[in-house]
């Protein structure tokens, strides 16, 4: 799932991609409206977290524009404003929700999940790749139709892998997400949990890329 995060507190926006990105989220960021409302305007993405009060633009006006040009992207409005009026103004610029600082970073997970699934209608939330199956909704994994039970640093790979199943999820970017960048993180200790993941979903589903990375595939049909 693709965010953009339009946000100018660096401090903040460094937090809330991390935490994002600890949910296998993939995460822009901008730290102006002017680039925040191109990116917005010109790349694909999921549901974007947009602050009012940024630099440059504020996120009204990059939010009238998205609307405008046709952008049907969720967007969830970021603001230190509480007044009633504010919140009456970006829902009658287009936006499908709003968070009021300070908040839980968990909830602001489940609001952007929420949109997403508005967004597509309801559709049915849950990956299969082979036996293994993914609730976007909840998290949750089933091998076999069984609930299936993970350490976080299993969880955080295994979803990388399955929101991008069939596809190469390069190492360094398995390790910035699960690690949430630490430098000082021993790369080795992805291997122990690739290990672990295949003693429990089965080894063929998790293939090793030699020099990139690693592919969850379901295997010949």
């Amino acid at each position: 799932m693709r965010v953009l995060l339009v946000e100018d507190d660096v401090a903040l926006a460094e937090s809330i991609a991390r935490a994002l990105r600890a949910e296998a989220f993939a995460v822009d960021v901008a730290d102006n409206g002017e680039d925040g409302g191109h990116l917005g305007a010109t790349e694909a993405y999921d549901v974007a977290v947009l602050d009012l009060g940024l630099p440059r633009r504020d996120g009204l006006s990059v939010l009238a524009e998205w609307r405008g040009g046709g952008r049907t992207l969720p967007v969830l409005i970021l603001t230190a404003r509480d007044a009633w009026s504010d919140k009456v103004l970006g829902f009658k610029a287009g936006a499908d929700d709003y968070l009021v600082k300070p908040f839980r970073v968990e909830e602001l997970v489940m609001r952007l999940r929420a949109l997403v699934r508005r967004a597509a209608g309801h559709a049915a939330s849950v990956i299969q790749c082979g036996p293994l199956s993914f609730e976007a909704q909840t998290g949750q994994f089933q091998l076999d139709g069984l609930p299936l039970k993970l350490t976080a640093f299993e969880w955080r790979v295994l979803s990388c892998l399955m929101l991008r199943k069939e596809a190469v999820v390069e190492r360094l970017d398995l390790l910035e997400r699960v690690y949430e960048g630490d430098a000082d993180v021993d790369s080795n200790s992805l291997e122990v949990i690739i290990g672990r993941l295949r003693r429990k979903i089965g080894a063929s589903l998790i293939e090793t890329v030699r020099g990139l990375g690693y592919r969850l595939t379901a295997g010949p049909a």
